[in-house]
């Protein structure tokens, strides 16, 4: 048994309403750095927005993450904008892309 499956107990006894605000402030810092994100180019933006929406959705900051590596990666592949993809978003978004055809998400 882990260590973190013994502390389980303990984390279920804080209820939701005592976490909520501090997650509202963390969604607050988040959507701030939105302003940074270049709005007209679309290879750009497709991809923070996917990110952005799956993390709730999916209840996985990884896999929202993952999604918005691999939507970067795949957008920039289709628009014939390979060229402007970093070497590290790309092998990011292979790996994260291998995990979850071979491993499940």
């Amino acid at each position: 048994m882990s260590h973190w499956t013994r502390l389980s107990p303990l984390a279920a006894t804080i209820p939701p309403f005592a976490t909520a605000s501090a997650l509202l402030f963390v969604a607050c810092v988040m959507i701030r750095n939105m302003t940074g994100i270049d709005w007209d180019d679309a290879t750009e933006y497709v991809p923070a927005v996917v990110l952005a929406v799956t993390i709730p959705f999916s209840f996985s900051i990884a896999h929202g993450i993952a999604a918005g590596f691999i939507t970067y990666a795949a957008i920039k592949l289709v628009s014939g904008r390979f060229d402007q993809l970093r070497p590290a978003a790309g092998i990011l978004a292979v790996l994260f892309l291998a995990k979850i055809v071979f491993m499940g998400a």
